[in-house]
C-alpha cells in the first residue's frame, strides 16, 4: 500500500512539470494566433506583389539596409532599416491604416518584423515572400 502511495506521489511530481510545460505551449500558441489575427498579413509571390503595386495604392516598404537599398530596389519603395536602433520607432510613425507591401532581401527580416507590425496595430500588410531576390528572380524591374 505504501509503495502505491509513493508511486502516486512520484507520478504527481513528474506530471506537474509536464502539465506546466503544456500550459506554456498552449498559452504561446494562443498569443501567436492572437497576434497574427490583429494584423491582416497576406503572403504574396513576386508576380502577385507586382500586380498589387500596379493596381492599388500601396506603400512598398523595403526594410533592408540603406546600402542594400541603394544597390537596387523596387521603384517608389520606402526604406526603413530593420537593423537600425530606431526601427520600431520609424514603423510607429507610419500610417497604421495604409496598405503596405513589405520585403527585405530574402524574406527573413521582413518575416521577423511582422510581429512588430502587429504589435503596433497595422491593419493591412502584404508580405513579399522571398524578398527582393524573388522579385529579381522573376525578372521584375528594379531601380
Amino acid at each position: 500500500m505504501q509503495s502505491s502511495n509513493t508511486a502516486n506521489q512520484l507520478m504527481k511530481k513528474l506530471n506537474y512539470p509536464v502539465k506546466r510545460l503544456m500550459q506554456a505551449i498552449v498559452a504561446a500558441c494562443c498569443i501567436s494566433w492572437a497576434a497574427a489575427a490583429e494584423t491582416n498579413v497576406t503572403h504574396l509571390t513576386a508576380q502577385q506583389a507586382e500586380k498589387l503595386i500596379a493596381a492599388k495604392k500601396v506603400v512598398v516598404l523595403d526594410i533592408r539596409t540603406p546600402k542594400e537599398f541603394a544597390a537596387s530596389h523596387i521603384a517608389g519603395a520606402t526604406n526603413i532599416n530593420f537593423r537600425a536602433p530606431d526601427f520600431q520607432n520609424a514603423l510607429a510613425a507610419l500610417d497604421k491604416n495604409q496598405t503596405y507591401v513589405l520585403h527585405c532581401a530574402s524574406g527573413n527580416r521582413s518575416t521577423q518584423s511582422l510581429q512588430t507590425f502587429s504589435k503596433l496595430g497595422f491593419t493591412s500588410v502584404f508580405h513579399l515572400d522571398g524578398g527582393i531576390k524573388a522579385w529579381q528572380k522573376a525578372k521584375l524591374p528594379v531601380d
